[in-house]
């Protein structure tokens, strides 16, 4: 196995890994902030995706990005939508950078962190989490608070405040951030390397739900 399918490998175990971790009881808060509603028409999207066309393989679509990509890329999977993609690097600003995908959707991440999101609908317009980022970046226990800001449909902001704890998970090398407000809580589930998040899996917000996020190239 060449050194770029090794790459693919590991990172689809590690994802799996924090998507089980994600699943201990976090899902369940959420959709208590969701509704019912929310869940079926996800599932239903998730029913006609499949029902429509097979899924492609993960490893073989990392394979190809990165045989046709020399930039950083990142492999992307929306766990509501039912979609796993590639997203390649197309800015960096300030330790910022945007990934988009050719019907230009765009995750923003800082240092592996999701920052922000731009044309999947309800989107994210800005996390607010510096104090949380530092802990989860040196790998360190403690109490964070972020704001998560949205667009909603009259083109303003909505903020959602939330007190986080930071710590290590049940799993060797994986660090937790369990956040909440009030009944709606949520767990971020992180692998550092080197001082940035390469492997995660974040929630985006209320209607979007979790993201899978693996480096596939920095």
């Amino acid at each position: 196995m060449n050194r770029m399918m090794t790459r693919t490998a590991i990172g689809a175990a590690l994802l799996a890994m924090l998507s089980a971790c994600g699943n201990m009881g976090s899902d369940g808060s959420v959709a208590g902030m969701l509704g019912t509603a929310v869940k079926q028409s996800a599932a239903k999207v998730r029913g006609e995706k499949a029902a429509a066309a097979p899924a492609r393989d993960p490893s073989a679509m990392a394979a190809e990005a990165l045989r046709v990509n020399s930039g950083p890329l990142i492999m992307v999977g929306l766990e509501n939508m039912g979609t796993t993609q590639v997203m390649a690097m197309t800015g960096e600003n300030g330790g910022q950078r945007t990934y988009m995908t050719k019907n230009e959707q765009a995750l923003i991440l800082r240092g592996g962190m999701l920052a922000g999101t731009r044309g999947l609908g309800h989107d994210l317009s800005v996390a607010e989490m510096s104090n949380s980022a530092a802990l989860i970046r040196a790998g360190r226990s403690g109490q964070a608070r972020r704001v998560m800001r949205y667009w909603t449909g009259d083109g303003l902001e909505r903020p959602m405040s939330f007190d986080c704890t930071i710590g290590p998970g049940p799993k060797a090398g994986v660090i937790l951030e369990s956040c909440q407000n009030g009944p709606a809580t949520f767990q971020n589930n992180y692998i550092v390397s080197g001082g940035r998040v390469t492997v995660s899996r974040q929630w985006v917000g209320p209607n979007l739900g979790y993201v899978t996020i693996q480096e596939l190239r920095p």
